[in-house]
C-alpha cells in the first residue's frame, strides 16, 4: 500500500528549485535575493503546492500578524463600513484582522481586550464604551471617537466642523428656524464636538434653532411628541432638522412623512455619517460624510508604525457635505447640486 506523501517542506522546496534553503527562507520572508532565484523558488513554491506556515513565521518574529477589532457592531452601516476599511488596511499590510462585536457592553468590551491579549495580537483598534477600559501597556491600541488618555492615540473626524457645515448648508438653502436632534452616549467623546459646532453655525448664520437630545435608552416616541408639539396649523414650526447620525435622520424622516410633512418641501434634513444604500448607492439623507477610508487607514498607521516617538493623542480628519435627496439645492449648468 503506498504511503500518503506528506505537505512539501521548504527543505523540499529548496532541492526541486536547486537552491540553498537560506534562499528559499529570504524568499517567503520577502527579503531581497536575485530575480532568477526568486523566479525559481516561486516556480518550485506553485508546483509542489507548498503552504507557508504564517503561525510559525509570526513565534519566530515574536509577532502574529493579527489586529484585533472592536465595535459595537456590524448591523448598523457605520460600523460595518469602517470593519470593510479597516480589514483592506490591514491586508494591504499582510495583516489579518480578528473582528470583535460588543453591542456596546462595557464588560462585553473589556473581555474581548483580554481574550485579545491573551491570543498575543499586535495591537486592538476599538470603537468602544467604557470609560475605565484596562489595556495592558505593552498592547499598542488605538481608539477611534473616544479619548482614551495621552498615551493612547484617538483617531476621529472633524465632529466640530461637521456640524458647522450642517448649520452653513441648512442656511445656504434657506433655513431660518432650525432644530438639533440626538440620541446617543451621554459619554465624553468626539461625536459630542457635533452639537457644539453646530450651534456656533447657527450662531454665526443668524439661525434660530431649538435643541432635542436624549440618552442611549430613552424611548424613541419623545422624539415624535417633540415634532408634534411643534406643529401650527398643520405646519411644523422647524424649516431644517439636523440629526447627529445617518441612522437617526432614516427614522425622523418617517417621523415627519407620518405627521404630514413633505422633506425635503417643508422641512429639509441633514443627517452625519455619509450611510450609502447598500454600502455604495445613493446616499441615505443628506448628510456630512465621515472619511471612513482615511479613518481606517490613519489607525492601522498608527497601530503598525513601531518608529513613531510620540504618537499624537487626536488625529481630526477632514469632512464633506454630500446631497442625499432631504434637502432643497439648486441645480447648476452641470447637473451637480449646488
Amino acid at each position: 500500500m503506498k504511503k500518503e506523501s506528506s505537505a512539501p517542506t521548504m527543505k523540499d522546496v529548496a532541492r526541486e528549485a536547486g537552491v540553498a534553503l537560506g534562499t528559499v527562507s529570504k524568499v517567503v520572508n520577502g527579503l531581497p535575493v536575485g530575480d532568477s532565484y526568486r523566479q525559481r523558488v516561486e516556480d518550485a513554491i506553485k508546483k509542489l503546492n507548498y503552504q507557508v506556515n504564517s503561525y510559525a513565521q509570526g513565534l519566530k518574529a515574536s509577532k502574529t500578524y493579527t489586529v484585533a477589532l472592536l465595535i459595537p457592531n456590524t448591523q448598523m452601516p457605520f460600523f460595518a463600513s469602517l470593519a470593510y476599511h479597516i480589514n483592506l488596511a490591514l491586508l494591504r499590510r499582510k495583516y489579518r484582522m480578528l473582528l470583535c462585536c460588543t453591542d456596546s457592553d462595557s464588560a462585553q468590551e473589556q473581555e474581548y481586550v483580554t481574550m485579545a491579549q491573551q491570543n498575543k495580537v499586535d495591537g486592538i483598534i476599538g470603537l468602544t464604551y467604557n470609560p475605565n477600559l484596562i489595556i495592558e501597556e505593552n498592547t499598542p491600541y488605538v481608539a477611534i471617537d473616544r479619548s482614551m488618555g495621552p498615551k493612547i492615540p484617538c483617531v476621529a473626524s472633524d465632529n466640530f466642523a461637521g456640524g458647522q457645515l450642517a448649520a452653513e448648508k441648512l442656511a445656504e438653502f434657506g433655513c431660518r428656524n432650525v432644530a438639533f436632534l440626538r440620541i446617543g452616549s451621554s459619554l465624553n467623546n468626539e461625536p459630542n464636538k457635533r452639537k457644539a459646532g453646530f450651534e456656533n453655525g447657527c450662531l454665526a448664520r443668524g439661525l434660530q434653532y431649538e435643541m432635542k437630545i436624549l440618552n442611549d435608552g430613552d424611548s424613541f416616541d419623545e422624539f415624535e411628541a417633540y415634532l408634534k408639539e411643534h406643529i401650527d396649523n398643520g405646519n411644523l414650526t422647524f424649516d431644517g432638522i439636523f440629526c447627529v447620525t445617518d441612522g437617526l435622520a432614516y427614522s425622523i424622516i418617517k417621523i415627519l412623512r407620518r405627521l404630514g410633512q413633505r422633506v425635503p418641501e417643508d422641512v429639509q434634513v441633514i443627517g452625519f455619517d455619509g450611510i450609502r444604500y447598500f454600502g455604495e448607492k445613493d446616499y441615505v439623507c443628506s448628510t456630512i460624510v465621515q472619511p471612513v477610508s482615511e479613518i481606517a487607514k490613519m489607525c492601522v498607521e498608527l497601530l503598525l508604525q513601531e518608529n513613531m516617538p510620540i504618537k499624537p493623542p487626536l488625529v481630526c480628519l477632514p469632512v464633506a457635505y454630500a446631497y442625499g435627496g432631504t434637502t432643497r439645492e439648486t441645480q447648476t449648468a452641470n447637473g451637480q447640486k449646488g
